[in-house]
C-alpha cells in the first residue's frame, strides 16, 4: 500500500521527493486504468441535468474521487434522487472554470482517458516482458492474490464496480445532451465500461445549455 501510495506521488502527481518504485505491471496497470476512468467521470458530473440537487462543489466532489475514492459519489446519487427545489434552480448554478474547461473540451478529456485506459490494460498484461513478472497466465494469478491479500486492490475494484453501476445510470438520464445522430449508439454502449463513457464525452452535443 505505500509503495503504490508513493508510485501515485512520484509517477502521477509528478512529487519526485521519494524515487517512485517499481511495481508489478498489474498493479500499476490496474491502478492507471481506475484513474484514466475517473479522470473521464468529470465532463459526465458537469453535464448531468440533476447536477444542482447536490449543494456542494462539484470540484470537490471529483477531486475526492480523483485522489481518494468513487465512494463519494454515493452519496452524490442519492441526494441527485431528491425532487428540484423550482423550475428555475440550474440557472442559478453555473459551472465552475473547471467545469466550463472539462465540459468544452469533453471530447478531448474522453479520448485521453481512453487511451489511458487501453495503455494500462496492455501495460497490464504485457508490460516488462522482459522483467520476472511472467506471462498472462501468470499476471492473472498474480491478480488473484493482490486482490486477495492488498486492501488497496479492494479499493480497485470496488471503483471499478461502482463506475460500472454509475456510468450507464447517469449517461441513460442524460442523453438529451447527446447528438441526436449519436443517441442511439450512445445509448447502447453506455452499459460498457469505460467505451460507454467515451461515446458520451465526444458525442456531447455543446451548442445546447447545460
Amino acid at each position: 500500500m505505500i509503495d503504490i501510495s508513493v508510485y501515485f506521488l512520484g509517477r502521477v502527481v509528478g512529487i519526485h521527493l521519494l524515487e517512485a518504485p517499481v511495481l508489478h505491471p498489474m498493479s500499476e496497470g490496474l491502478f492507471n486504468f481506475v484513474i484514466g476512468w475517473t479522470f473521464m467521470f468529470a465532463p459526465l458530473l458537469f453535464t448531468d441535468r440533476k447536477r444542482d440537487r447536490y449543494k456542494g462543489s462539484l470540484d470537490v466532489l471529483w477531486g475526492f474521487q480523483m485522489f481518494l475514492t468513487n465512494t463519494f459519489l454515493i452519496p452524490y446519487m442519492a441526494i441527485r434522487l431528491n425532487e428540484a427545489e423550482s423550475d428555475d434552480t440550474r440557472n442559478q448554478n453555473k459551472l465552475s472554470q473547471l467545469g466550463s474547461v472539462m465540459t468544452r473540451g469533453a471530447s478531448v478529456v474522453g479520448l485521453t482517458g481512453g487511451v489511458v485506459c487501453l495503455v494500462s490494460t496492455l501495460w497490464a498484461l504485457f508490460g516488462r516482458m522482459d522483467g520476472d513478472f511472467g506471462a498472462i497466465a501468470e499476471r492473472w494469478e498474480f491478480l488473484i492474490s493482490y486482490l486477495g491479500s492488498e486492501r488497496l486492490a479492494y479499493a480497485f475494484i470496488w471503483d471499478i464496480a461502482l463506475y460500472t453501476i454509475f456510468q450507464p445510470w447517469l449517461i441513460g438520464e442524460n442523453l438529451q445532451n447527446v447528438q441526436q445522430s449519436k443517441l442511439g449508439i450512445v445509448n447502447f454502449l453506455r452499459f460498457v465500461p469505460v467505451v460507454g463513457l467515451i461515446a458520451y464525452l465526444v458525442s456531447l452535443n455543446l451548442d445546447d445549455e447545460m
